[in-house]
């Protein structure tokens, strides 16, 4: 069987999974051919990591040959886990190149790179798969299965809160996240998920978009307000620290491929969340009308003392509600430190008032409640993670859920987030019809 020929573009933290997936448990479907990053120390990393898992040594390439690799090393599929505003002119790039493109979400940042991107899969044929891991949880997954089997009947409403807490969402404000030139802020870089999801579980499209909210915790100015004392720039420094600082030199895996990397980009991974220059929000509220006629009310917060969310979805029939919390407190006496994975929960870490747990509960008219269950697999994300690269690597199979998904998916899930930006720009609703994509202006 002929293998399918890859290169990861973008060789920061993220990209280890697809690293590991090809060179691992996959390699008997897929190759990894090439790394291409512009950071020379990121770059080997990846490569020696392919080559701890007993892959021959991938080449390296800067993304400025991301043409030149494609046809010299006969790549079959580009992986993109690079910043998210880099995401559209990879993608195009690497479609006129002649592959196709397997892309973290969000698919890019504002509606003229989507539009971009939608122009070259019409221009070259070829495809672009969003991997949305949230859509193959099996708790997402069970709420799918409980609407698309019509038990609370035809869907009305939802009411969705999303609390990240000062121990990822804080994670968001010392990195490139924080300007939202490079991410689009927290409604496209991080909510694009959670809009996905809605979509998905109502199976329609968002139709009008307003959005109200702002910075009132993270940044100067909030801290100034308060009355705090000035802080280090970064959060790598000698002397005390408190549970917002992220000291590089503690992480040997961070320290790694980024304090050793920053001598050659200048990025900083550490600084501080109650720096100059942040430019996103971190206290957000839609309100969005769907196609089908439902309307979703939504809400995140960035600096919750508790990490979790809360789902409810309103029907014709009934009521369905899914409640997850992922840790239920941030103890900065434990000496919690911010990871990257939020599905790394701290065992014990929360007080017995608030357990990490979940729960689906159906109620539907004239009914008691009854409890639904939830199936969880091992491995990350309740086992999701396992079924999400392998529909990557292998193919999907025959999914009554419609997990995977594709670029008309991710420029749905960012429509919200960007007609959402615009919202708080204008202080006016914003029709996604006017964000000047065509697959958003199609009835």
């Amino acid at each position: 069987m002929d293998r399918t020929r890859y290169a990861v573009v973008g060789a920061g933290h993220r990209s280890q999974m697809y690293v590991d997936a090809i060179a691992g448990i996959y390699a008997a479907h897929a190759e990894l051919v090439a790394i291409c990053e512009p950071n020379p120390v990121r770059a080997a990393r990846a490569a020696e990591r392919a080559v701890a898992q007993g892959a021959p040594a991938p080449s390296t390439w800067h993304p400025d040959r991301l043409e030149d690799l494609i046809r010299d090393e006969r790549i079959d599929r580009v992986v993109i886990t690079a910043r998210d505003d880099l995401h559209a002119p990879l993608i195009v790039r690497a479609l006129d190149a002649g592959a196709d493109v397997v892309v973290e979400k969000p698919l890019t940042i504002d509606a003229e790179s989507a539009a971009a991107i939608e122009d070259a899969v019409e221009r070259t044929g070829r495809d672009v798969l969003l991997t949305f891991n949230y859509r193959y949880s099996p708790r997402n997954s069970a709420l799918r299965k409980v609407i698309q089997d019509g038990l609370i009947g035809d869907v009305t409403s939802i009411d969705f809160q999303w609390m990240l807490d000062t121990k990822h969402g804080a994670d968001y404000f010392r990195r490139w996240h924080r300007e939202k030139e490079h991410s689009g802020g927290l409604l496209v870089h991080k909510s694009s998920h959670h809009f996905d999801l809605v979509n998905w579980w109502i199976r329609s499209t968002p139709r009008r978009v307003y959005a109200s909210g702002g910075l009132r915790f993270y940044g100067a100015e909030n801290a100034a307000a308060r009355g705090e004392a000035p802080r280090p720039e970064r959060g790598t420094h000698d002397g005390a620290h408190d549970g917002f600082d992220l000291d590089l030199r503690e992480h040997p895996h961070l320290s790694e491929l980024y304090l050793d990397a920053e001598g050659h980009d200048g990025y900083f991974r550490d600084r501080d969340v109650f720096g100059e220059g942040i430019t996103i929000e971190d206290n957000l509220a839609l309100v969005v009308d769907y196609r089908s006629g439902a309307t979703l009310s939504y809400s995140l917060n960035a600096h919750a003392p508790w990490e979790g969310y809360r789902v409810a979805v309103n029907g014709t029939k009934g009521r369905v509600e899914l409640d997850v919390v992922e840790r239920g407190a941030v103890l900065e006496a434990e000496g919690l430190h911010p990871v990257l994975d939020p599905s790394a929960v701290d065992a014990g870490s929360s007080g017995s008032l608030r357990p990490e747990g979940e729960r689906l509960l159906l109620q539907r008219h004239w009914e008691a409640p009854v409890e639904v269950e939830i199936v969880s697999g091992e491995g990350g994300h309740g086992g999701g993670d396992a079924i999400l690269l392998s529909d990557v690597f292998v193919g999907p199979g025959d999914d009554p859920l419609g997990r995977p998904a594709n670029w008309r998916d991710g420029v749905q899930s960012i429509a919200v987030g960007i007609a959402g930006n615009r919202s708080l720009e204008t202080g006016l609703p914003v029709e996604v019809a006017d964000l000047g994509v065509r697959l958003l202006a199609a009835p």
